[in-house]
């Protein structure tokens, strides 16, 4: 018997070892820890990482916006209204966490091109999605092309926006000088929907609200009801750093 047992140790020890991403919980995403004498489950950092991964895959996010931080941004030339823009979607981001249940839980930077509407958004997109948040990424041009363009895939897209845990729209209305019926209709259902459900969004527009309004009253109102606590507008070419020159950003 005692042979046996030693053949079979010695069998053992020829066979392949597990390969793990991660030795400390060997794939499983937690681990048991034991704190006086008590079991807990605890779940491990390589899961909290792979969940930022999976985030940012199902985001559209692409990998250069992935960049965009808040720390990424050198503000300090801007004016004091862009500091302010910054100022504000930082405190957001902060305070999502009880923001995103309150009526007016979303936030809308509009106006100015060229102001970091985009940036300062995605920084926020950038640091939700690194504490586990889903957020959908929706480029208003390219976004109705491709809607356009594969029109059988138009009420699977509508609903993913409409349900993601957060929806960003960039560029909200760019484009034509009128927008197109095809294009209010769509943006008002999925706007509806969030504000019936009360789900967060992040919104850049050259468009102020005045601008929403006019295009449909029920869109633009809904907007600004669900951001109201969080709405920047920032108006002049001043404002725009890439019609700075590099001694005035230098200042």
């Amino acid at each position: 018997m005692q042979k046996l047992k030693e053949q079979s140790k010695e069998y053992q020890s020829t066979l392949p070892k597990n390969i793990y991403n991660c030795n400390l919980c060997s794939d499983n995403g937690g681990y048991i820890i034991i704190k006086d004498d008590i079991e807990y489950y605890t779940e491990c950092e390589c899961f909290k990482s792979s969940r930022s991964d999976r985030l940012f895959k199902a985001s559209q996010i692409t990998f250069e916006f992935r960049k965009k931080t808040f720390s990424s941004w050198d503000s300090s030339w801007l004016d004091d209204e862009v500091r302010n823009a910054r100022a504000a979607s930082q405190d957001y981001a902060c305070n999502f966490g009880a923001i995103k249940t309150r009526r007016n839980n979303s936030i809308s930077l509009l106006g100015q091109s060229g102001a970091g509407k985009t940036h300062l958004l995605m920084a926020i997109a950038n640091q939700l999605m690194d504490n586990g948040v889903q957020v959908f990424y929706f480029p208003f041009v390219e976004g109705f092309n491709d809607l356009k363009s594969d029109f059988d895939n138009l009420n699977n897209r509508i609903e993913k926006m409409q349900k993601a845990e957060v929806l960003f729209i960039d560029d909200l209305f760019k484009g034509r000088k009128d927008s197109t019926q095809f294009q209010v209709e769509q943006m008002f259902a999925v706007i509806n929907y969030r504000y019936m459900n009360n789900l967060p969004m992040l919104i850049s527009s050259e468009k102020l609200i005045e601008d929403l309004i006019q295009i449909d009253e029920a869109l633009g109102s809904r907007i600004y009801e669900m951001s109201k606590d969080y709405v920047i507008e920032l108006i002049g070419k001043k404002l725009n750093y890439r019609m700075r020159d590099d001694d005035e950003r230098d200042t």
